[in-house]
């Protein structure tokens, strides 16, 4: 395989210059949890037309290929992985039509809701302060304060598992708590068009501010983390049930559950993967024996 992973680096150069090619790298330095061994390949194809040959041809060669939007939903293990990982940041083109945004995968959530401020549309504020690129927010359904992105996703346009570009409406995208239909495909999310609604610039930035505050008074986002570490469950919090189990600072190594926020697992410093597994399970224990509730992770897990 390591072979296969050295020609198509090469390739991917030679046929796109300017791309971002990195072998042996460690994930720890692009998730938000900074945690995470090397992986095979790591590469930010330039443009559309070089991610696609690389999705294509990473296929064609039976390389296992993981597509990862802004990593702040991604928890990786230290072992190093036989993988080839597609990072999506220069998908960014962004531009306003009528009331929607059509936005490439790599966009930032922050940007977007930016973006729609800009444009006087209303239904993004939401999702400014999410860390999130929109690819994975599509992916996981990304949402806050009331808010999914199911509720403005018209369509979404991507490369299916044969390597054909495709589009679906965003009713078609099987959107649900968390999840859609992408979390069951090898699909690559390529963009996505945005429909918002004309509103009040002022009444628009006050909502964004409101939660921003919310945020910083509520979250610790001075520690690396992956934000909500646990899925809510129907009817509850996770953070309530993991703050009445008594958990709150309980910590493993450098993972530790935050005292700010219980939702949050959090990397002190020195966690590394097998903490902060080790500390959900205990969590997740404690809280079924607490209060009979099966908590599950919101974060996505690469052994």
């Amino acid at each position: 395989m390591e072979r296969s992973v050295d020609s198509f680096a090469k390739e991917l150069n030679a046929g796109f210059p300017g791309t971002a090619v990195f072998l042996g790298e460690p994930m720890r330095k692009h998730t938000t949890f900074r945690v995470g061994g090397a992986v095979s390949l790591f590469a930010e194809p330039k443009s559309l037309e070089a991610f696609v040959w690389a999705v294509r041809e990473l296929k064609r060669l039976g390389i296992p290929c993981l597509i990862m939007g802004n990593g702040s939903n991604l928890l990786f293990s230290d072992g190093p992985h036989a993988l080839a990982v597609l990072s999506t940041a220069r998908l960014d083109t962004l531009r306003l039509s009528g009331d929607s945004l059509i936005s490439g995968a790599g966009v930032l959530l922050s940007r977007l809701g930016s973006a729609a401020l800009e444009a006087c549309l209303t239904g993004l504020e939401f999702a400014h302060g999410i860390p999130g690129s929109l690819g994975g927010g599509i992916y996981m359904n990304a949402g806050a304060y009331g808010g999914e992105l199911k509720d403005v996703v018209e369509a979404v346009t991507y490369l299916d598992g044969s390597g054909t570009l495709r589009t679906v409406s965003g009713a078609d995208c099987g959107f649900a708590y968390r999840r859609s239909r992408f979390q069951d495909t090898d699909d690559a999310i390529l963009s996505a068009t945005i429909r918002l609604r004309p509103g009040d610039p002022k009444e628009i930035k006050a909502k964004m501010d409101d939660f921003s505050r919310r945020r910083r008074e509520k979250q610790p986002l001075n520690f690396p983390s992956a934000g909500s570490t646990f899925k809510r469950p129907q009817g509850d919090y996770a953070a309530r049930l993991i703050e009445e189990a008594g958990l709150k600072g309980l910590a493993v190594g450098g993972a530790q559950v935050s005292e700010k926020h219980a939702g949050f697992i959090i990397n002190t410093g020195s966690a590394t993967f097998e903490d902060i597994i080790t500390l959900m399970d205990a969590v997740k224990s404690k809280v079924y024996l607490t209060s009979g509730v099966i908590l599950e992770p919101e974060v996505r897990i690469i052994p």
